[in-house]
Order: C-alpha cells, then structure tokens, then sequence
C-alpha cells in the first residue's frame, strides 16, 4: 500500500475514534448535574433513576431497529445521523424546559448512542492500516468507555467553576459535535456497495443453539458489570452529596470517570490475560470492587468508594471484553452481528432496570441502604458467574481418564 494512502488511514481510523468518543461523551454528560435538576425541579431521586433509564431504553430501540443501518447506508451518513441526535439532545437541555425536555434529551442521547455503538466501532476497525487492526480496536474500546467517563468529568468540572452550570456544559457538548461534524466530512466511506434507500429490519433477539452454553454466563456478567456502571452514573453522585457531604460536582463527575478509565484499563489487558480466564477472572475482580463499594456506603467513606469503583471498573472491563471475544468466536458468521447485538441488548437491560429498582427502593429505604442491597445483589449474580466458568474452564482442562 503507498504511504500517503496509510498514513490517510492511520489519521482517518483516529480521527473515527475522535468522533466516536464525542458522541459518547454528551451520553453521560447530565451524570453530575441530576442534584441540581432535582433542587430546580423538585422531583425525587426515583424520578432521577428513570431520566437516566430512558437512555438505555432508546440505545436498546435502536439496537433491536438499526442496528445494521450502516451497513446498508455507509458508515458516513449514520455517523452524521448520530451526531445530529447528540446535537438535538444537548438543544433539549439547554432550554431548560423542565422533565420532559429532560426525558427527550436523555433518549435522544440514547439513539445517539445506539448508532455510534454500532457504526463507529465498524468504523475505527475499517479505517485501521494494515498491521494495526489491535490498535484499532484498542482504540474504538477507548474512545468508547473514555467518551463516557469524560462526559462527567467535564460536566463536573464546567458545573462547579464556570457560570450556568445547567447550561455550559451543554453549549460545550455542542461545541464538540461540531468539531466532530467537521472531522467525519472528511472521513473515507468503508461501505463499498450502499442501498440507496435502506429501510429498517427489525432484528429481534437472535441466539443462535449453538452460542447458547457460552451466551448466557457471558450476558449475565455484563448485565452485573452494566449495572455497576448505571449505578455509578445514575446514583453516585447524590450519594456523594448527601451521605459522604462532598458537595463539589466536580469530585463527583472524577469519581464516575474513574469507574469508565478502570473499565477501559481492564478492556485493554484481555489480550494479555486471554478470554477464557479474563471471563471469570474479571467477574471476580467485579465482586471485589462491589463489596468494596457497599464497605463505602456502609462506612461512608469517599476513599474507599474511589478504590471499590476503580476495582469493580477493572473487573467489568475484563469480564465485557472477554464476553464479547468468547460469543464473537462462538458465532456463526452469519449471526454474529444479530447475536452482538442481543448481547448489547442484556447489557443495557443491565444498566437501566436495576437503577429503576434503586430508585423505586428509595421511595421506602434511605439511599444508603438501598445501596448495600443492591450491590449484594449484584456481588452475588458476578459471583456465580465467576465461579461456573472456572468450573467450567476447570473441566475443559482437566485431563480425560484413559
């Protein structure tokens, strides 16, 4: 291949891994501002729960509708597509319209999100010159999980030391977008042969008979690594306000970052530590980091909160990389994207309906409390699958009697 055309690749693949991180950072952006939003319009922290929950209802929507759509109309047209809806999202918060423009804002950014899971991931890994096809993954992981870790981070940051904490961040976000406009217009087209009008096809939930063995233990430990994540996003921040006293958004927005740059350390040593012990091993490290999470809340300790999402990121970060490997692999190739896809699917089943439960839970029981149940529950769900696939890996290795 000519230089100029791999070095055109090398820029176009970072440049797709740029936009990706961008649409996934206005996703979480809210993370840090939902105390405020509460004292604004005096709703509960069930309501807060839901707000968040009907992002991943709009990611799982488009997961089931779209998830192929690039693939029929170029990865090009429904980036753009997505950074539209990131643009629609952020114009909704900003206006400050009170809850509903809350709840279009948060599921417009779940379509967003939806789309850009599917058609940036494919587009980093496309535009990867020859030979770096691992770095390209690396890349799409990080610009993923460290898109959605930024996005508190810098909502924080904007919130406690600049004016109109409801309203910079988002005029921020918009910011981004453009930028992020600018750099897919001139980003090569992978799709070769495009439908010229495309249509939906509803996938449904596909698993293939023989994906089924690996497919269940795989979803189970990322639907407990997504809800550590939803916990993290949707709930941490009231909790550092209100049990630990921290009142600074921007100490909450680097604690959510935290669990996204531990997710995405984790992601980044599958490949070392290999799939079939990187499933059970980060199911355990899972474990660990939420029983280190519940000593927090049971102690009210911000320290102890920090390692406990630190370790838990690490082990979900494994474990979702892991799975992804494992049912990739099991799949036949003309199920693998609906299979993926299904995957997703349970993942953000994961991130919402325990956070509803949190939430629904808090109209009865003080958030502390709340808190301690649900990371036992979940402890003892990562647990289990930790456990079954040593057993599992134990059986496959251990030699046949003669």
């Amino acid at each position: 291949m000519p230089q100029r055309s791999t070095r055109r690749l090398s820029v176009g693949y970072l440049g797709a891994a740029v936009v990706f991180a961008i649409g996934m950072l206005g996703t979480t952006l809210p993370t840090p501002l939902y105390g405020l939003y509460r004292e604004e319009l005096g709703f509960s922290e069930f309501m807060v729960t839901v707000v968040f929950a009907v992002y991943a209802f709009g990611v799982i929507a488009v997961l089931l509708l779209a998830g192929n759509f690039s693939d029929q109309a170029g990865r090009r047209p429904v980036l753009f597509i997505g950074l539209g809806l990131s643009a629609a999202s952020a114009v909704c918060f900003l206006t400050e319209g009170g809850l509903p423009f809350l709840f279009a804002g948060r599921l417009l950014s779940g379509f967003a999100a939806g789309l850009f899971s599917g058609a940036a991931t494919a587009t980093v890994m496309e535009l990867a010159p020859p030979g770096r096809e691992a770095r390209a993954g690396l890349a799409a992981t990080a610009a993923n999980m460290g898109g959605l870790g930024c996005g508190p981070l810098l909502a924080g940051l904007l919130a406690q030391y600049a004016p109109s904490p409801l309203r910079l961040p988002f005029a921020a976000a918009l910011a981004l977008v453009a930028v992020g406009t600018v750099l897919t217009w001139f980003l090569p087209e992978t799709v070769q042969r495009r439908t010229r009008r495309p249509r939906l096809h509803p996938q449904g939930l596909k698993v293939p008979a023989q994906v089924r063995g690996v497919f269940a233990p795989a979803a189970l430990a990322a639907f407990a690594g997504f809800s550590l994540l939803g916990l993290c996003t949707a709930v941490s921040p009231t909790f550092i306000a209100t049990t630990l006293g921290e009142s600074n958004l921007a100490v909450s927005g680097a604690v959510v970052f935290s669990v996204f740059l531990a997710s995405t350390v984790g992601q980044s040593l599958m490949g070392r530590v290999g799939a079939s012990a990187a499933l059970p091993g980060g199911s355990l490290v899972l474990v660990a980091g939420l029983v280190l999470v519940g000593a927090s809340l049971f102690v009210e300790s911000l320290p102890l909160l920090v390692v406990g999402v630190v370790c838990g990121g690490l082990g979900q970060g494994l474990a979702f990389r892991a799975a992804i490997t494992v049912i990739g692999a099991a799949a036949p190739p003309e199920s693998r994207g609906g299979t993926i896809s299904t995957f997703f699917v349970v993942a953000y089943i994961g991130i919402s309906l325990p956070v509803i439960g949190i939430g629904a839970l808090t109209l009865v029981l003080e958030l502390r409390t709340v808190g301690l149940i649900f990371t036992g529950c979940v402890a003892v769900l990562a647990a289990s699958v930790g456990l079954y696939e040593l057993r599992v890996r134990g059986n496959r290795e251990a030699p046949s009697g003669g």
